[in-house]
């Protein structure tokens, strides 16, 4: 039997670059595309023949943009909203992608994986939550780089990056945090809050880049004493930075809870383990091929699902 270790997929992070890397040629008889269908799988399939999980989840984004997390701060996410209608924010996603999305949704089901999230909270929250509450080691594959808040040496947690592509998978620990962007990982939510990211709409402290970040929280350990130190002026801070920081102060307040992943979110309850596909749902897997011409990545997923079950028993 096989040691347990649980794997979260970031699934929207995964099916929007499968979108992006395969051709939208890729189409079913009907003529709808599949390209993020087929390449989400092609990636499971990756995953856990490299990796070997025993569990699985397909963490989902209930809410892409939570509007207590626009509450803090309004420019969060704002450039990927298409419209905003009484039921919340609509993202901007191509829509021979959205066609794709329920048909993910299926094949994920038939396949045994749950598919897990939250009301008014994002994937990354509900990475969060079964990270902190795990009982074993956790890997979760990302191409966010703020989930490697969640790198914990002590308790097995580590993430595998996809930032760099499927084939440049970057497993990463605390050491490889550290190496990559100078701080630990329980000090990226600081870093990532002082330096900015615009990809989620967070300004950052105006004139305050990695560098800068880097130092400040080598030399002071937290934000928090970060901005402890510019509001005393025996501190040894040049005035330059102090200026910077405290005329952040307002963004500084709420930035952290925008940043920080939540960790103890009410969940449904849902198996995990990979197990031996019924006949019903192999039935189901069958008719879903069929229809959706899912091919040779279904069929991929599905073997090294079943390995994986075999293993695990």
């Amino acid at each position: 039997m096989t040691d347990h270790r649980r794997m979260l997929l970031d699934t929207a992070s995964l099916y929007f670059r499968a979108f992006h890397g395969v051709p939208d040629t890729v189409r079913a008889p009907d003529g709808t595309p599949v390209n993020a269908v087929r390449g989400l799988l092609d990636m499971i399939a990756k995953l856990v023949n490299e990796f070997g999980p025993t569990d699985l989840v397909a963490c989902w984004d209930d809410a892409w943009r939570p509007q207590w997390r626009v509450d803090l701060i309004p420019s969060y996410k704002a450039h990927r909203v298409a419209e905003e209608t009484d039921a919340g924010f609509v993202e901007t996603v191509p829509d021979p992608l959205t066609a794709q999305i329920p048909i993910i949704r299926e094949v994920l089901a038939q396949l045994g994986i749950p598919v897990v999230g939250a009301a008014d909270h994002e994937a990354d929250d509900v990475i969060g939550t079964l990270a902190s509450r795990s009982k074993i080691p956790i890997d979760i594959v990302t191409g966010d780089r703020d989930l490697f808040q969640l790198v914990d040496d002590s308790r097995d947690v580590r993430v595998i990056y996809t930032g760099r592509g499927m084939s440049k998978l970057e497993v990463l620990t605390d050491s490889e945090v550290e190496k990559k962007y100078g701080v630990a990982p329980d000090q990226y939510v600081d870093f990532a809050v002082l330096r900015g990211d615009p990809s989620d709409g967070l300004p950052g402290v105006s004139g305050v880049g990695d560098k800068t970040a880097v130092s400040l929280l080598s030399s002071f350990g937290s934000l928090d004493k970060i901005i402890e130190a510019t509001a005393d002026p025996d501190t040894a801070i040049s005035a330059a930075i102090r200026a910077k920081v405290r005329a952040a102060d307002e963004y500084l307040a709420v930035a952290p809870q925008v940043v920080r992943v939540v960790r103890n979110l009410t969940l449904p309850d849902h198996d995990s383990r990979i197990s031996t596909i019924s006949s019903d749902r192999s039935a189901a897997l069958n008719e879903l091929s069929r229809v959706w011409d899912l091919g040779t990545s279904l069929t991929r997923a599905r073997s090294a699902l079943a390995a994986a079950a075999t293993a695990r028993s």
